[in-house]
């Protein structure tokens, strides 16, 4: 699909300076990188701004910081990036500064600086002009790249503002992202089957009304499901249920029955069963049980096994799925059931279009396998949404036109 800003295949990048907004808000345990997914999805801009013997400045924030914070540096990052460019990474321990003029003006053509986290100055989120005002002079790039999908939902400092002071463009992962997960939007194989978790109904209202409009089947899971669950008239015990969400889903319910000729119940398709516990812990043991059953001290951490095979059957017919949610309380071995038997069917049938919605989605598929598997796993979580849902994304919206 035509993507509708200008990228770095629009612009005489040759020889130039070159800010780059990346993602590298990865996890970090004991200062070692456990998911490099948004550092290896960063590549292929980052090489063919090299190829064209640019200089490459890159700008990034880590974690949320309250002002300078050693544990939130973006040095162990730098060293990854070296390793996996195969090129020198010069890190400066600032992003504004002489210290960073310095460091670009000293830098050769072809080579690449890393900048120290944005987050460290509070004005990054406050998408304080001046602040961008002080990292375009500090650089003095004469382009502006971006290229962190994951951050471009927000209006900050270093994907609205810093555009006020260089030229912006899309870099080849931004462009990536926007065009494949419209396009599963707007033109995908058919069937669509959407399949959404996570835990609030509320976080993905309009993610949801978006598809009650366009899927051919939508699976709830996760602990959404629950309070779909509740809503309709099951009792859930010491689940996890949202509240006041009643006037939320009988307006999802009645678009949908505008919608569907037949039983709403085929189109939005909830837990039959689900697997619960008393307490989500590491040593929960898995039980199953129907709705009906479900005991007051109960927690449903999971769809239950006879809900994973409706599942499963659904998507085997599907030509386009579209995953935004873990299914079950995925980060405990025994509920994380339902979300390995989708990753599964996925992964085993490639023919289909298979969308995997960053965060936690895209953290569980990784663990369980590789990024090869799947159509396409996206690096931002809140900005995927807000591009299914039809939002605008200021990051993106604030680059130059095509």
């Amino acid at each position: 699909m035509a993507f509708s800003k200008r990228t770095v295949r629009d612009i005489p990048l040759e020889g130039q300076t070159v800010l780059v907004r990346a993602d590298y808000n990865v996890p970090l345990f004991d200062g070692k990188i456990s998911d490099d997914l948004r550092i290896r999805a960063s590549l292929p801009t980052l090489q063919y701004l090299l190829k064209r013997q640019c200089r490459v400045v890159i700008i990034s924030h880590l974690g949320r910081p309250k002002g300078r914070d050693a544990t939130l540096s973006l040095e162990p990052i730098a060293v990854h990036l070296q390793e996996l460019l195969k090129t020198p990474v010069n890190f400066v321990e600032s992003c504004v500064g002489d210290v960073v003029t310095q460091a670009v003006k000293n830098s050769s053509k072809g080579s690449v600086t890393l900048l120290e986290n944005l987050r460290f100055h509070k004005e990054e989120e406050a998408d304080d002009r001046d602040f961008a005002r002080r990292i375009a002079k500090a650089t003095g790039a004469r382009f502006f790249v971006q290229d962190g999908f994951g951050v471009v939902h927000r209006s900050h400092a270093s994907t609205d503002a810093i555009t006020e002071f260089i030229p912006g463009v899309a870099g080849l992962l931004l462009e990536k992202e926007c065009q494949t997960i419209t396009k599963a939007m707007e033109k995908p194989t058919r069937p669509l089957v959407a399949v959404l978790g996570g835990a609030k109904v509320s976080d993905k209202l309009q993610v949801i009304e978006r598809f009650v409009d366009i899927a051919d089947k939508i699976i709830i899971g996760g602990a959404m499901a629950n309070t779909f669950l509740a809503y309709k008239g099951h009792h859930m015990g010491a689940s996890m249920v949202e509240e006041n969400q009643h006037k939320t889903l009988d307006k999802i319910y009645l678009a949908a029955h505008k919608k569907v000729e037949g039983s709403v119940e085929d189109f939005i398709i909830l837990p039959t069963d689900v697997s619960v516990a008393k307490t989500p812990t590491q040593t929960a043991i898995r039980h199953n049980v129907t709705l009906g059953n479900v005991a007051k001290g109960d927690n449903a951490l999971d769809i239950g096994d006879s809900s994973i095979e409706r599942m499963v059957k659904e998507v085997a017919k599907a030509g386009t799925v579209i995953w935004n949610g873990t299914m079950g309380y995925a980060t405990i071995p025994a509920f994380s059931h339902s979300s390995a038997r989708l990753a599964l069917e996925l992964a085993t049938h490639k023919e289909k279009t298979s969308i995997i919605g960053g965060g936690d989605t895209a953290d569980f598929v990784l663990n369980w396998g590789e990024a090869e598997n799947f159509s396409h796993v996206s690096t931002g979580g809140g900005a995927a949404l807000d591009l299914m849902a039809g939002k605008k994304l200021p990051g993106v919206e604030s680059l130059l036109n095509a």
